[in-house]
């Protein structure tokens, strides 16, 4: 973890957002990769078993109230996993017209979310189908598969080279905001809007503002520490999925479309959408608490 923040502290100055088409690329290679690998492995552990572990029930548990536990943590999981809101508009300010930009976007996230479904339901069904109740969080760093080393060892890699991108592709944005409300706070400020360049060998010239380091460090370095005093995979992904899917993935959009298409109290697809987010809200709120108990119960354990 200590390594992995290291490199996200040098990963981080990147200039913008712009500037990381390459990266978003790598990540995305190195995300096929290791859903194939994952896949195949799953695939292949059923083959070897002769048999389809689990249950339709799924992961037993000592009491209701524990299922229930699980249950609400599973939901938070499945909330991080699909919303792409913080990076959606970042990512479409950076596509070229003709055609329209968000005709490209609707194109893309069509696309995008049929993939991501099928490699989730085939990874999950079979990780479950191979391992059943010992199936683990992480089904290729969870000690689930052993053979054939080299092929775990270069899906792991590929899990920290994807890590790696993903954590600047979603951190880049809350960069660029705090970064911009500061310009715009101390304008007459050298710390935060100076920049000043160091030419080092075989380098080309670095562009360092002073503000700009102390805070990406500083943030790199608090998530670093985070991660280090919660290293509960599961149980931490369904905090920040719930957090971030009823208000970012649901409620602003739903009220957006509102505004934009003019749609009245109490017509038929405003009732229909008001209930869709009322739903969605209580998934998020039973999906965090169940991710809270999650890390509550592993922390103590």
């Amino acid at each position: 973890m200590l390594l992995f923040g290291a490199v996200q502290i040098v990963m981080s100055q990147i200039p913008d957002f712009h500037n990381m088409g390459w990266l978003s690329v790598i990540a995305a290679i190195m995300s096929f990769t290791y859903s194939f690998i994952g896949f195949g492995l799953g695939v292949a552990k059923v083959i070897e078993n002769g048999r389809i572990k689990g249950s339709i029930t799924g992961v037993s548990a000592a009491t209701t109230v524990n299922k229930l536990w699980l249950a609400f943590e599973a939901l938070g999981d499945i909330a991080f996993a699909y919303p792409y809101s913080i990076i959606l508009l970042e990512i479409q300010d950076t596509l070229k017209s003709p055609p329209p930009e968000n005709k490209t976007m609707k194109n893309a996230s069509m696309i995008s979310i049929f993939i991501t479904t099928f490699f989730y339901l085939c990874c999950g069904c079979f990780g479950y189908a191979a391992f059943g109740n010992d199936t683990p969080g992480n089904l290729l760093t969870g000690f689930g598969f052993f053979e054939p080393y080299w092929l775990i060892d270069l899906a792991n890699a590929c899990v920290v080279l994807h890590l790696v991108g993903g954590y600047q592709i979603y951190s880049q944005p809350v960069f660029a905001f705090i970064e911009s409300w500061f310009s715009r706070k101390f304008p007459s400020s050298g710390f935060v809007n100076n920049f000043h360049t160091f030419k080092l060998p075989l380098f080309p010239p670095l562009h360092i503002n002073l503000f700009r380091l102390c805070f990406r460090t500083a943030y790199v370095a608090s998530t670093t520490a985070i991660a280090m005093v919660f290293p509960y995979f599961n149980q931490v992904l369904g905090v920040l999925g719930a957090l971030n899917f009823w208000p970012l993935a649901i409620y602003f959009p739903v009220e957006m479309y509102f505004v934009q298409k003019k749609i009245g109290a109490w017509t038929r697809k405003w009732i229909v959408l008001r209930t869709f987010s009322f739903f969605c809200l209580l998934v998020t709120i039973v999906g965090l608490i169940g991710s809270i108990e999650g890390i509550i119960s592993a922390k103590l354990g």
